[in-house]
């Protein structure tokens, strides 16, 4: 079990109502001791973060001490906040192809301490599908196992926080457990590749998105970047139109990667003329990706693009790698 901060274990900072990770115990077998009946736990204290402070080093980080304890333990659970949980669940699938057993992210919306809380609940059915044939990335939360690079933050309020729209459960928990079909076989251990691109950028299209604000960007160094476009793939074409953009990227070698504003959404750029125009000044299509998968994996691709990045992107993009994608 591997600790990473989060509300799960957070308390309020004294003085003050607002809650933090600092100073947090990596024993929560001590506060939990139920999970001793689960399974035989070790536990690791690897950041103190808020979620919303995760960064690509150290999901990169986190991977590797993974990658490097898979041969001594049966599973992992990695405790995380909410927030960027699904960013952090998705760079794990790139950055851990060749899983035999399951890698699981579970965390809270309301911490350990409160009365009424989702955290003893979560951490029980986490560490229970670590021992699983379930040789996956994925994220337990509210008795449901998603896969980690298809799944996404739905909601801030309510105990059910993530949902998987393009992609059913991996498991529920009721009773019982019920595993899919879908879930992926076991894959041959590969050599841990450290290398990440964090110089991507993520936009959401909306009416009166000033183009050269995105010209600008490019001009600053971004070496990718991923356009959360309408519908199916549909960008604006004539007034403040997105093609020059990506036209001009396409030039500067920089991958333009269109995901579905869509929770539903399936990227065909053939659909419309504004993703018909895109395809052809060279934007790569996504399918039915989150963007929090889009991001991660053209992030991990450029990192290890060896030749042209947009070439690199595009082969990247045109075959699901870890089920984060419905196959074409």
């Amino acid at each position: 079990m591997i600790h990473t901060g989060g509300t799960l274990v957070m308390r309020p900072r004294e003085g003050r109502g607002a809650l933090t990770a600092e100073g947090l115990t990596a024993d929560l077998l001590a506060e939990l001791p139920v999970l001793k009946q689960v399974a035989e736990i070790e536990t690791r204290l690897l950041f103190q973060l808020d979620s919303s402070d995760m960064q690509p080093e150290n999901w990169v980080e986190l991977a590797g001490v993974i990658h490097g304890s898979l041969d001594k333990y049966d599973g992992v659970v990695i405790v995380h906040g909410t927030d960027t949980m699904a960013y952090t669940a998705s760079a794990l699938a790139f950055l851990l192809p060749g899983l035999d057993r399951p890698v699981v992210l579970t965390g809270a919306q309301k911490p350990l301490f409160a009365v009424r809380t989702d955290a003893r609940t979560n951490l029980i059915d986490a560490c229970q599908v670590a021992t699983l044939a379930v040789p996956e990335v994925g994220i337990t939360f509210h008795s449901t196992l998603l896969r980690g690079c298809r799944a996404t933050k739905m909601d801030a309020w309510g105990m059910d926080a993530f949902g998987s729209p393009s992609c059913p459960p991996l498991a529920e928990l009721g009773l019982g457990v019920h595993l899919a079909g879908h879930v992926l076989p076991p894959r041959p251990a590969q050599p841990f590749d450290p290398r990440i691109e964090p110089r991507v950028l993520a936009v959401r299209t909306f009416p009166g998105l000033e183009p050269r604000l995105l010209q600008g960007a490019l001009t600053s160094g971004v070496r990718g970047m991923v356009i959360e476009a309408f519908g199916a793939g549909n960008v604006p074409r004539l007034t403040r139109s997105l093609i020059p953009v990506i036209d001009t990227a396409r030039g500067l070698d920089v991958p333009v990667v269109i995901v579905s504003q869509c929770p539903r959404g399936n990227v065909d750029l053939s659909a419309y003329e504004g993703g018909s125009a895109a395809e052809a000044a060279g934007a790569i299509s996504a399918g039915d990706m989150t963007a929090e998968a889009a991001l991660a994996k053209l992030m991990i691709t450029l990192g290890r693009a060896t030749g042209g990045r947009v070439q690199a992107a595009r082969d990247a993009f045109a075959a699901a790698l870890v089920g984060e994608m419905t196959p074409r």
